[in-house]
């Protein structure tokens, strides 16, 4: 993390339907263009995804996640190689086939809102291939995992699903320190629910693996605020802010660089 007690994880959504920045990066050019300028920004990883997880996505089908990625994922590795940069290429996907051929091209991270429920398989491709693993909570799937989400305590049953993924990603092989937590702020939770992680995000710390945090321009910022998706940085940032005082080490986030003024500050604050 570059001596810092944070890292970012940069948006690169190849999708026509992602909820805040469909349809922008379409071209595998413009989207290589795009992730090197969240690496200079300030981001840690680029993380690739060509199947949208919003409210209501419908599934992309393999070929087609294929033919979005795989380019974009080359690209992008070609260009960090011959400019010296030093971001990690993650690959956001539950297919088992798009993560090997992603890491074939040169993704260094998976990042599966799954872990691994969809494709249990994909352990034996980070184990295999040596790449640091996310696995984050969801619950249901995109379609319907909006349609009245209930818990009787969200964060216990959040920690037990992720201590309980964690503990099959090892069995299969993965080592534990290169695995990622993400409790899935927006995945299957009221605005109560999301806010109730973030206040409790201590919780989910103590698992002892580096927790990542995903508020981005989300719908419940604007529910609190009122303001639309490209308004919602403020929100964003207080969000990471307090999720880095609480424990968080990875934000994923569309808006590099201010993120990153933000939290450095924040960190001069934060105990080692």
């Amino acid at each position: 993390m570059s001596g810092r007690p944070f890292a970012l994880m940069g948006v690169v959504n190849v999708t026509p339907d992602s909820f805040s920045d469909g349809g922008c990066y379409l071209d595998p050019q413009e989207a290589v263009a795009h992730g090197l300028e969240l690496a200079a920004a300030g981001a840690v990883y680029l993380d690739v995804g060509g199947e949208s997880t919003r409210p209501g996505a419908a599934p992309v089908a393999l070929d087609e996640e294929l033919r979005r990625v795989v380019p974009v994922i080359e690209g992008l590795a070609a260009a960090l190689a011959a400019s010296g940069g030093s971001a990690t290429i993650s690959i956001d996907s539950s297919k088992a086939p798009v993560v090997e051929a992603a890491v074939a091209a040169g993704a260094r991270l998976v990042n599966d809102v799954t872990a691994l429920s969809a494709a249990p398989e994909i352990a034996e491709t980070v184990a295999r291939t040596g790449v640091e693993l996310c696995l984050m909570h969801m619950l249901g799937e995109p379609r319907s995992m909006q349609a009245h989400p209930h818990y009787d305590d969200v964060v216990s049953e959040v920690k037990a699903f992720l201590e309980q993924r964690l503990a099959f990603a090892v069995a299969e092989g993965v080592p534990e320190q290169r695995i990622i937590l993400d409790p899935g702020i927006g995945f299957g939770k009221t605005v109560a629910h999301n806010l109730e992680l973030l206040a409790r995000l201590g919780e989910i710390v103590a698992l002892g693996r580096p927790v990542l945090i995903g508020t981005s321009r989300k719908s419940f910022l604007g529910r609190l605020t009122g303001r639309e998706v490209h308004e919602r940085l403020p929100g964003t940032i207080a969000t990471n802010v307090l999720a880095l005082e609480r424990g968080a080490r990875i934000f994923r986030v569309h808006d590099v660089a201010p993120v990153y003024d933000a939290l450095t500050v924040a960190a001069a604050t934060v105990a080692p």
